[in-house]
């Protein structure tokens, strides 16, 4: 047996608890299609995607957000990218919507290509992930402030899009026609219903006319350089 320490890194495992620095180790060392978040300290390793139940709802939300973020100067969108919101939780969401700090945001992008800070909006894509996306990550987007949380629930087709505020999530509510208006991004208007049944043409009729209402036009004037 050698006398010499193993310089090998351990890892990472399901259920491991860790700082933020000793996870970003061990993740540098992992193959490019592995998957892991740290949500309030503990690990938790990605299962494989589904097609049905994860792969294609994420291709919905994507196209949803990607309209919205094309039509909308100012705002920028990720997909599965990595977010340092403090030092005890590095999710890593599977879609985003963002306000450009230098218009008013609350997150950036570091000189490492990370998110460091709170998104405006989370939308995560819960199958086998539901019981952590409704609970201990929901927890930790509220404390640091993400304003708006959408999870879909692919396994009850459902969806719950929550809004802050004083300190809690609280469940937007759909109007007459079945449509949720964000409070942070005016004019992202969602057609649950349509979602849920993978109706995408619906979903971005709807959003259409979400970009083409007043507010939005006064929300790209707010989000102008000064």
């Amino acid at each position: 047996m050698s006398n010499q320490l193993s310089t090998s890194v351990p890892r990472l495992e399901s259920g491991d608890r860790l700082t933020r620095h000793e996870f970003e180790r061990r993740y540098a060392q992992t193959p490019e299609d592995f998957k892991a978040e740290l949500i309030e300290g503990v690990v938790y390793v990605a299962s494989p995607v589904r097609v049905k139940n994860h792969g294609r709802p994420h291709a919905q939300v994507m196209v949803w957000l990607g309209t919205y973020y094309a039509a909308t100067p100012g705002v920028d969108f990720a997909d599965n990218s990595t977010v340092r919101l403090d030092l005890d939780n590095e999710p890593q969401p599977d879609a985003l919507l963002r306000i450009e700090p230098e218009v008013g945001g609350r997150s950036r992008v570091t000189d490492d290509d990370y998110i460091e800070g709170s998104p405006e909006l989370v939308v995560e894509i819960a199958a086998s992930s539901a019981a952590v996306d409704m609970n201990a990550k929901l927890n930790a987007y509220r404390r640091n402030g993400v304003q708006e949380y959408l999870v879909w629930q692919t396994y009850e087709n459902r969806l719950d899009w929550f809004y802050l505020q004083e300190g809690e999530y609280m469940p937007f509510q759909a109007d007459a026609q079945g449509i949720i208006q964000s409070r942070v991004f005016p004019g992202l208007w969602l057609a649950v219903d349509a979602l849920l049944r993978g109706d995408l043409a619906i979903v971005l009729a709807e959003l259409q006319k979400g970009l083409a209402t007043p507010e939005h036009r006064s929300f790209m004037k707010r989000l102008e350089p000064h």
